[in-house]
């Protein structure tokens, strides 16, 4: 009987350790942005939190939204780390130089923080900001294209996780080799926008309605080329302009 017993035992043991489940629950990262007690206010303690803040909104398409702004005493050190991080945001982020146009904001001081109000003004969409698609690497491009070219869409916007030296040449490979495999090899090139800047990439822009241009174009408008130079080539507006205003006057003398 003891016997008995003590097998019942064993196998019911048995039984519950393969009864038994762990679970796990996942929360958003950016819970920690959020103040607890007030809806809807961002929090950021430095620069960083407010350049994640900044992009949280982004990524939402949040065009207006306040932000307590703690461990700051006076007002000049708030005005400058505001400045500091709205720019890199628009020019340095891949998201930010790829869907904002500017990004506004102003300071209010309160007792134990500053309440910052922020203004954000879109140069895409909501639904072209919720459609970038994010990628490891530029292996995925070849496949996203031939996607998109399936679905007739006009454009894709890719989130590149890696970037480096040989990536650039990397998605243009793969634009040619799509483009001879779908018999398209003659059709006008398709225009390809990196941002924030073609050399450190994050985001990746086809347009596939759109012609290229004979150089693609970072955030900033420009090809790799149009940032040298730009002086020489003012220099040579003017000289031009000089030359033709003489000619001119020698025509009347």
């Amino acid at each position: 009987m003891l016997a008995a017993m003590l097998a019942a035992s064993v196998l019911l043991s048995g039984c519950a350790s393969l009864l038994e489940r762990t679970y796990t629950t996942a929360e958003p990262h950016t819970r920690k942005f959020w103040e607890s007690e007030a809806a809807g206010t961002l929090r950021a303690e430095n620069r960083q939190d407010i350049v994640n803040d900044i992009l949280l909104l982004i990524s939402q398409h949040t065009e207006s939204a306040t932000l307590r702004l703690y461990n700051f005493t006076d007002d000049v050190t708030v005005a400058e780390t505001l400045q500091q991080a709205t720019s890199e945001v628009r020019q340095e982020t891949p998201m930010g130089a790829y869907a904002v146009e500017y990004i506004t904001s102003s300071a209010h001081p309160q007792r134990g923080y500053y309440e910052i109000d922020f203004a954000i003004s879109y140069r895409r969409t909501a639904e072209q900001v919720k459609a970038v698609v994010n990628a490891t690497s530029t292996e995925a491009v070849y496949s996203l294209l031939e996607g998109a070219l399936a679905g007739e869409k006009e454009e894709l916007a890719v989130r590149i996780g890696y970037w480096d030296g040989d990536s650039r040449e990397a998605v243009e490979t793969a634009m040619a080799e799509l483009r001879a495999a779908q018999g398209i090899e003659d059709a006008p090139y398709w225009a390809v926008n990196y941002y924030p800047t073609v050399e450190n990439a994050g985001l990746v822009e086809f347009l596939l309605d759109a012609p290229a241009p004979e150089e693609p174009l970072d955030a900033m408008g420009e090809t790799p080329e149009q940032g040298e130079g730009m002086e020489g080539a003012e220099t040579g507006g003017q000289e031009k302009t000089s030359e033709n205003f003489e000619k001119s006057v020698d025509k009347l003398d």
